[in-house]
């Protein structure tokens, strides 16, 4: 097992995320706003997903667009996973 396989069960197993292959999913809503976050094994990074109002419709926004308790948050359920927290913060 590869450790970007490890890391995508170990957050698999933490509340609300997802596995799919190589990248982990979870939903978050908070303030009138629902966001979807992934997490991608390969390129170690987090992308941020705006959800929109008919919850089928998604947009990528960039991180200063996103509140800093959600990404506090993403940064705590990485570390709880055995990944850097500070991956959360690479681009592209």
């Amino acid at each position: 097992m590869s450790d970007q396989t490890a890391a995508i069960e170990a957050l698999d197993t933490l509340d609300g995320w997802h596995a799919e292959e190589y990248a982990a999913r979870v939903h978050y809503s908070g303030a009138g706003d629902r966001y979807s976050i992934e997490f991608y094994g390969p390129s170690e990074c987090v992308l941020y997903w705006k959800v929109k109002g008919d919850g089928e419709t998604a947009v990528p926004v960039g991180r200063d667009t996103v509140p800093e308790p959600l990404r506090a948050r993403i940064r705590d359920d990485l570390d709880a996973a055995g990944i850097d927290p500070e991956s959360e913060k690479r681009s592209l």
